[in-house]
């Protein structure tokens, strides 16, 4: 699957289509200035929550929703998307402006909410090909800034001290993704992934009370970036957002540096010599300092839990494409590298356990 595949917009594929007329009466009724008619494109990018281009007489939106049909209890969670996005307004995290939820399936199928189209550029690919050095590097301390800025949001100010169950977020975690994993019989077993459940459940290091905003999915290709600036202007997808462990949240992020390329935007396999982009040690360091922190001592474990909880992510949309909801059309693509990416959280377990395993 390349890059491209995930860019712009085309029209609403089968079974995601949106009555339009509904949609424009609740869009006069709850969007300020809003204006028809209007026209309804989808994004091709996108796993979970189907995304489209909402045109309208004066202005673009972005409208999310739940897809269609049987889902997951706890998937899909557009009301807490909406919620954090609305919470982090004037906070210094660039987030779009929420213009309103809809809880409603029945307006136009599943419950979603509109916000504000944000102008930039969105990179597919980790290692931003057609940019000099420096920029390169610019860019990426602006991500790593980004995501230090979040972690050090004050949570009761934000009004999110609701938003999750602050303690023993691994065990948690590790819990839900498992159960998730569990249940979606659908997508079957895999070897790999059993053994790194396993692995961590046995694993799991004591609680140091850390407790933050975190993203759950902070990438790359997840930000939109100045269009000649090296600045994040909206971070996107908060889908997966809670009161977790800043340390998991940075790892997920730094997963880049073993990720390959094909799967989600990696770069995994590239030698980075001369490009402007810090080493992961580099990159950790830099975060570590932004933030106050001495180091992160359960940083391999990090690594291992946030690989098997993607692989978690790709193990549901595999079990979507099976049962026909799958959202996105890469959703196939990404059922198939589930083998790749389950090996992938075994190779971390080795590399964090040594011989002891």
């Amino acid at each position: 699957m390349s890059a491209d595949d995930n860019v712009g917009v085309t029209a609403v594929r089968a079974g995601f289509a949106i009555d339009e007329d509904a949609l424009g009466r609740w869009m006069s009724a709850h969007v300020s200035d809003f204006a028809g008619p209007i026209v309804v494109e989808q994004f091709r990018g996108g796993q979970s929550n189907p995304t489209y281009r909402i045109t309208t007489g004066n202005g673009r939106y972005v409208l999310r929703r739940k897809p269609p049909g049987p889902i997951l209890k706890g998937a899909h969670a557009i009301e807490r998307e909406a919620q954090v996005l609305q919470a982090l307004a004037g906070t210094g995290v660039p987030v779009p402006q929420v213009h309103g939820l809809c809880a409603d399936p029945a307006v136009i199928g599943s419950p979603f909410y509109v916000m504000s189209l944000v102008e930039g550029r969105i990179f597919w690919d980790a290692t931003i090909p057609g940019v000099a050095a420096d920029e390169r590097a610019a860019l990426f301390d602006a991500m790593n800034q980004t995501l230090a800025q979040l972690h050090m949001v004050d949570i009761d100010a934000a009004g999110l001290t609701d938003f999750g169950r602050p303690g023993n977020y691994f065990e948690r975690q590790v819990r839900r993704w498992s159960q998730q994993y569990a249940e979606d019989i659908d997508a079957g077993r895999d070897a790999d992934m059993d053994r790194v459940i396993d692995w961590l459940q046995k694993n799991i290091p004591d609680d140091d009370g850390r407790v933050a905003l975190t993203h759950g999915d902070f990438r790359i290709d997840n930000m939109i970036f100045h269009p000649s600036e090296p600045r994040v202007l909206a971070v996107l997808d908060w889908e997966l957002s809670t009161l977790g462990h800043p340390g998991a949240d940075f790892a997920y992020h730094a997963m880049m540096y073993h990720m390959p390329p094909d799967i989600v935007a990696g770069l995994g396999g590239h030698n980075l010599a001369g490009t402007g982009i810090p080493s992961e040690q580099d990159y950790v360091a830099a975060y570590c300092r932004r933030s106050g922190l001495d180091g992160l001592p359960d940083y391999p474990f990090y690594r291992a839990f946030v690989v098997f909880r993607l692989a978690a992510i790709f193990h549901g949309i595999k079990g979507r494409v099976i049962r026909g909801t799958a959202a996105s059309a890469q959703a196939q693509e990404r059922a198939r590298a589930l083998p790749r990416l389950t090996a992938l959280a075994w190779q971390q377990v080795r590399a964090a356990a040594g011989d002891g395993v």
